[in-house]
């Protein structure tokens, strides 16, 4: 179940889950969606056009303007699911129009890819 609607929208597309936070400034290219951290569980994954799944952001503020730059750039997930709010997602889910929710550990644990 929804614990919480940050940003408001509707979505459909393909699930993409990680099991590890994503620094959006540090590990996402702004103008594929590729995640380009070779550490990362999604790396070489384009978060375009998906539900991107994960359980929050870290790093730099800057991230926000990452994610606006990911809409601007047609790059970007429909939607996210997170099990935590972060200020970085939050505002640049907010920036970008891109629908943000977040969910109980029990529901985060439920959702699949694909």
């Amino acid at each position: 179940m929804v614990e919480k609607v940050i940003v408001k929208g509707k979505a459909k597309g393909k699930i993409l889950k990680s099991k590890i936070p994503i620094n959006f400034l540090g590990a996402v290219d702004k103008k594929t969606g590729i995640i380009r951290d070779n550490k990362h569980d999604l790396f070489q994954k384009s978060i375009k056009n998906t539900i991107l799944v994960f359980p929050y952001g870290v790093g730099s503020s800057v991230g926000a303007y990452t994610i606006y730059s990911l809409k601007s750039n047609n790059s970007a997930p429909y939607a996210m699911i997170c099990q935590k709010a972060d200020l970085t997602v939050a505002s640049g889910c907010a920036l970008a129009n891109i629908p943000l929710v977040i969910v109980t550990q029990k529901e985060y644990d439920s959702i699949k890819n694909g």
